[in-house]
């Protein structure tokens, strides 16, 4: 029998409606939406334009702002790096993020650099949230883009997006965000019209693996002077050529519009289960990583002093599926950079394990866990 899945922020259980529109574009009205010339081609381009209202409809933005990739990682990339050209050619080879970004941000970041940007990486904290003031003090005028997550993959501690956006109000930098893990839960943050570009992933709110969206919001009637990193085809108004995945686009607007429509029934779900979590795992003297007062519903980072988190996960196994860290650098056994950038040792930051779940998430035997941990005391 398999453990209880609590490892929602590496990727979550696909929704049964989401399925459904998956399998139907993959089984039945199975076209491509370039084909012009038949009924499957038309049928298959409005399933695309339909999941583009979807998508946009989640954040306040319109239809020809929402771009597809294959996830949040090509958004990622896509969003820095394709800045690249418009910031040599203004003289602005200057960007800002911070020390607890995703690799996915990180990494472009730091081939921009090696291209002769300067990258300034913000220090976070001990609650795990970036400072507003010290985004604002590192504005310079040839500054090109700031890159701040919308929520921390392995805390779970939301950034504050709004008071980075009232900084930026008169500077013409670009705001990005990667909101991999709060796209479609935590709402209001990414409404924010000064946010130039969102990322997002489909397996982070229920689609299946391999499609997300780079939102990118036009100022007045300008688009923000992105380059593609793929050609050929043309598709994506030019900026990401290759034939759209129908099947999973159509999953990801599905999946977008009911992040909506059950964003209260889903947040109550996911809460009770956080309380049940909390107090199972305090009881035992469990100690909670970050400022839990910004911390969404969905996640607990949690440590137990003097018990590593490797010996934790194996203890637990049978009961629960946990993890340590983000799943795309698991494979890596060195400290979390996260954890790191917030003021913890090595011993201390190998000894949290993070916890997530979701509102499709089966019942847990919280009490079993703390008894189980228990024994390790």
């Amino acid at each position: 029998m398999l453990p209880v899945y609590l490892d929602c922020n590496a990727t979550t259980p696909l929704d049964p409606a989401v399925r459904a529109v998956f399998l139907r574009y993959l089984d039945v009205e199975y076209g491509n939406e370039g084909s012009r010339t038949h009924e499957f081609g038309a049928r298959a381009k409005q399933a695309v334009q339909k999941a583009r209202d979807q998508v946009a409809a989640v954040l306040g933005a319109k239809r020809d702002e929402v771009f597809f990739t294959s996830g949040a990682t090509e958004s990622n990339n896509l969003a820095i790096l394709g800045l690249r050209e418009a910031g040599e050619g203004q003289g602005k080879k200057h960007v800002i993020t911070t020390a607890i970004e995703h690799k996915a941000v990180l990494e472009p970041c730091d081939v921009l650099e090696r291209m002769g940007f300067d990258v300034t990486r913000v220090a976070v904290g001990a609650g795990g949230a970036v400072d507003p003031e010290a985004i604002k003090s590192a504005l310079r005028p040839d500054t090109l883009l700031v890159s701040v997550m919308q929520v921390n993959n392995e805390t779970g501690v939301r950034q504050p997006l709004e008071k980075i956006a009232k900084v930026l109000e008169g500077h013409p930098a670009y705001f990005h965000t990667d909101a991999a893990q709060g796209f479609g839960k935590d709402l209001n943050s990414l409404r924010n019209p000064r946010i130039d570009f969102i990322s997002i992933s489909g397996h982070k709110i229920y689609a299946p693996k391999g499609i997300g969206a780079l939102v990118i919001r036009r100022r007045g009637y300008e688009r923000p002077p992105l380059q593609p990193l793929v050609y050929g085809g043309g598709q994506e108004r030019g900026l990401r050529a290759g034939t759209l995945p129908v099947p999973l686009v159509a999953a990801l607007g599905m999946a977008a519009e009911l992040s909506v429509k059950d964003h209260e029934k889903r947040l109550a779900v996911v809460r009770k289960i956080r309380e049940q979590a909390v107090a199972a795992l305090l009881s035992v003297g469990g100690r909670l990583t970050g400022d839990q007062s910004l911390v969404v519903d969905h996640t607990l980072n949690v440590s137990f002093p003097g018990l590593d988190s490797e010996a934790l996960m194996v203890a637990l196994k049978d009961m629960i599926a946990i993890s340590n860290g983000s799943a795309c650098t698991s494979s890596s056994y060195s400290p979390s950079h996260v954890l790191k950038a917030m003021g913890m040792s090595d011993e201390e930051a190998n000894a949290c394990v993070r916890i997530s779940w979701c509102h499709l998430t089966p019942e847990v035997d919280w009490q079993a866990i703390a008894d189980r941990i228990k024994t390790f005391f």
